[in-house]
């Protein structure tokens, strides 16, 4: 057997561009869809009665784009003339999809996204979140979660969501360096972050989640790990260590950003291996592509039990077989098939103010797309696949199915990433982080353009 390669040879060879897989089929593959053809998908989540699912809010405000953002964001600081209009056109179209699925039980996660939910004024907050807990009848143990940004919540912000229930805040900080913090037009003093964790938890707000970004312009592994020991030292329950993905031809606002200044491939794989190893040093478990928790969290308990799920909210321990999406943009997986509203503010406004649902594209998958869909989550979820599992379920023979891919397996097997035999396709503990490019070999849409667009693996 061949001597394994070190970790930083093995990165630098398997890097590359490809999905994160928070669906398969991708949303690349989304297409035109009216909204008859989205009902009859409802109409199928609808009987689904005591099934678990999801609630994505997409809330897009920012008062400033930052200049490194890749979101579906609406920049604008005249929060009095949006945040009401659109959270009455929230609230109108939770009641045409609570018209859909009537009886549907069992809400089981509940996540307001962004964008920024904290833009919205504090009563309007409160509006919203206790308008869809009104609408929609919660699990008793219901994950509500809240994307929160600390330059622009409040102490009455954090009120709110104590009043609401929320058991989980996720706050984005990106980078506390102020050098790059001035490069990607984000300034965040230390205090500010410091403050909102130490609110959070003076209110009793669940678990804390924090998000970090590597590969942003002039950042240095010093200044990476400096922000990485900042955050530890709050001791959040999760972090996420985001790689930037530079698109300046998809996302204008990234054309400001001085190129030369950005990080090169080699520098973005020592800040990820070092601040992944210091990460695991503090105690957090990696878990997935990017994502570390506390060994005690939900999080790191799903991934030692296999049942770990993953859905366009990223990896999550609700096993929902719908998420349903709320908002201009939003994204769900509905009744077997993907379903997004409209890109466009104005017209998901006129939409649902004239009893419409907002839908503009979706896919709905094949029995092809389920079964390398299965096999996909079962990596990215469990870290391995079950071959009888599979069988069973698709009423098929995995290595006559699959003898291409376990070919193009080959080279991630001989060097130790990934091991199979006859029962079973595993990672190994040192293949864990290569979980996409394994993912990849499965997936049938991938074709040349995938450099363009889709992120870096490193």
């Amino acid at each position: 057997m061949a001597q394994r390669l070190p970790m930083r040879d093995l990165v630098a060879k398997y890097r590359t561009s490809g999905p994160r897989y928070t669906s398969y089929p991708t949303a690349l593959q989304l297409r035109p869809m009216d909204e008859a053809e989205y009902r009859q998908y409802l109409a199928s989540a609808s009987e689904r009665t005591d099934d678990p699912w999801s609630l994505y809010v997409h809330v897009p405000f920012c008062e400033q784009r930052c200049t490194f953002c890749a979101c579906a964001v609406v920049a604008t600081p005249a929060r009095e003339r949006v945040s009401m209009p659109y959270t009455e056109a929230l609230l109108a179209e939770a009641d045409l999809v609570g018209a859909e699925i009537r009886d549907r039980r069992g809400l089981a996660q509940l996540h307001l996204g962004g964008g920024t939910p904290t833009y919205l004024e504090p009563d309007t907050l409160r509006l919203l979140g206790s308008g869809l807990l009104t609408r929609f009848e919660a699990a008793a143990d219901m994950e509500f979660s809240v994307e929160v940004d600390p330059r622009v919540t409040t102490e009455a912000h954090l009120d709110v969501l104590a009043e609401l229930g929320v058991n989980r805040v996720s706050a984005g900080v990106q980078d506390l360096d102020p050098t790059v913090q001035s490069l990607i037009g984000r300034t965040q003093p230390q205090a500010q972050t410091r403050g909102l964790v130490e609110g959070c938890r003076a209110r009793d707000l669940g678990e804390v989640n924090i998000d970090l970004v590597y590969g942003l312009p002039g950042q240095s592994v010093r200044t990476m790990m400096r922000t990485v020991d900042a955050v530890v030292s709050l001791q959040p329950d999760r972090l996420a260590l985001y790689g930037y993905a530079h698109v300046p031809w998809m996302r204008g606002n990234q054309k400001s950003i001085d190129e030369s200044k950005l990080p090169g491939p080699d520098a973005r794989l020592e800040m990820f291996l070092a601040a992944r190893e210091r990460l695991t040093a503090a105690g957090y478990v990696a878990i997935g592509l990017d994502h570390f928790a506390k060994p005690e969290d939900s999080l790191a308990r799903a991934d030692r039990d296999g049942t770990l799920h993953r859905n366009f909210m990223g990896y999550t321990v609700q096993p929902c077989t719908d998420l349903l999406g709320l908002g201009v943009t939003s994204i769900g997986d509905v009744g077997g098939a993907l379903v997004q509203n409209t890109l466009k503010l104005s017209r998901y406004g006129d939409a649902v103010r004239n009893g419409r649902l907002p839908v503009e594209r979706g896919f709905e998958r094949s029995s092809v797309d389920r079964l390398r869909g299965r096999v996909i989550s079962d990596l990215m979820c469990r870290h391995r696949v079950d071959k009888a599992e599979i069988e069973h379920a698709f009423g098929i023979d995995f290595d006559d199915y699959f003898g291409v891919e376990l070919e193009r397996l080959q080279p991630l097997r001989d060097d130790g990433l990934v091991h199979t035999s006859r029962d079973a396709l595993v990672l190994t503990d040192v293949g864990r982080p290569f979980v996409r490019n394994a993912a990849m070999v499965f997936d049938a849409y991938l074709g040349g353009n995938k450099t363009q667009r889709h992120s870096s693996t490193v």
